[in-house]
């Protein structure tokens, strides 16, 4: 395999995101299926379906735990709230992207992926938190999945996947990414100070920077938003997986000049989307 290339804006022009039309409306943008939350983590997939529309999503419904939605349906005030994970197999066939498993627990995150997998839908699937722990049994529905699939662990979720130690991921990060992209049909990102991400058709890719501030809490759930929000515009998993990881990691090195290197909150990573995005 080739040596990863540098993520960075330049990079990006080769992986451009679908023109919007300055007469469109938010049918066009799509709609992002964010589906997680509980009642012990509930303000995690608020995160990430703000994310999602920080990122230019035209629509976002969220599917949640029953005792939560509510909450959630205030917090969240422009997405469209489901209490109950039933049902999501014909939402994703409705959706633009879908986004499963922040704030989620294992045993309904378990029985909602195998519902989606036998989904006729054929659009992006953003695999983070919970999800990830639930693929045991699932590589071949994932590899088959005929929207691209993005899987978004940090070294120890991805050591699940791989089922070895931490420490294997850790060594070597870039290789762990690859094992995963090849095992799984997926493009697999592998989060640290430098994130590698590694696609099924063998490219690979490095970014650096963003800072130590990212690694707070609800930080990873806005980096699931912000890729799905991306790939509910039209853009295919490696595409929205690239930008995504960009724009997380330069909404992070502008917080630390402004705020400070740590300190900052997860949901002001989402509010400079925008800004990033415009230029």
């Amino acid at each position: 395999m080739s040596e990863p290339a540098w993520l960075d804006a330049d990079l990006l022009r080769d992986f451009p995101l679908p023109a919007l039309s300055s007469d469109g409306d938010k049918e066009d943008r799509g709609l992002a299926l964010v589906i997680g939350g509980s009642p012990e983590v509930p303000g995690a997939i608020i995160l990430a379906g703000n994310a999602a529309l920080r990122a230019g999503a035209g629509k976002l419904q969220i599917v949640t735990d029953p005792q939560v939605a509510l909450a959630i349906g205030v917090a969240a005030s422009g997405a469209r709230v489901i209490a109950g994970f039933e049902g999501c197999a014909a939402r994703a066939a409705e959706a633009a992207a879908v986004v499963l498993g922040p704030g989620m627990d294992r045993a309904p995150c378990h029985d909602t992926l195998g519902e989606l997998l036998e989904s006729p839908a054929e659009v992006p699937l953003i695999l983070d938190a919970a999800a990830l722990g639930c693929l045991s049994g699932f590589d071949a529905r994932v590899r088959g999945w005929p929207g691209g699939v993005a899987l978004l662990p940090h070294s120890r979720e991805m050591s699940l996947l791989l089922e070895c130690e931490p420490e294997e991921v850790e060594i070597d990060p870039l290789h762990a990414a690859q094992r995963a992209a090849e095992r799984y049909g997926a493009v697999a990102l592998v989060k640290g100070g430098v994130s590698v991400i590694a696609a099924p058709d063998g490219r690979s890719f490095r970014f650096k920077g963003g800072g130590v501030g990212l690694a707070t809490s609800g930080s990873g759930d806005v980096l699931a938003g912000i890729v799905g929000g991306i790939a509910a515009r039209g853009a295919d998993a490696l595409t929205a997986t690239l930008w995504g990881v960009y724009l997380h990691g330069e909404a992070g090195r502008a917080l630390s000049i402004r705020i400070g290197k740590v300190g900052f909150l997860a949901h002001e990573i989402a509010n400079e989307v925008p800004a990033l995005l415009g230029r």
